[in-house]
């Protein structure tokens, strides 16, 4: 199940900073969740993060996120999570067609 991780960083940015090698590392030994991640960015400053993981529950998610030191060490000042649906890229071909289908029945 795909899920969308925003995490706003506390004022400054001195944590991401102290913090950034550790969990770079982590990230690094631990991809294949992720199908995509990266700084949020304001006038090119990092501001907070942003990820996509496809895990099979939320459980999964919060064992993986309490062992991200960007988590672990509360950099962010706000973490909102959602869960989402994979629609583009297809993985499946035809599958936008059908759920185009879908939504035109149910009065879409």
């Amino acid at each position: 199940m795909p899920f969308v991780v925003i995490g706003k960083d506390k004022a400054c940015g001195e944590l991401r900073r102290r913090h950034r090698a550790a969990h770079l590392e982590f990230i690094a030994a631990r991809q294949a969740p992720i199908i995509y991640a990266g700084p949020l960015l304001e006038d090119g400053a990092m501001i907070g993060s942003l990820f996509v993981f496809d895990l099979p529950d939320r459980a999964a998610l919060d064992a993986h996120l309490s062992e991200d030191p960007y988590f672990r060490e509360a950099i962010f000042k706000t973490v909102e999570i959602y869960e989402s649906k994979w629609m583009v890229p297809e993985r499946e071909p035809g599958f936008l067609a059908a759920e185009a289908e879908k939504a035109r029945a149910a009065g879409g």
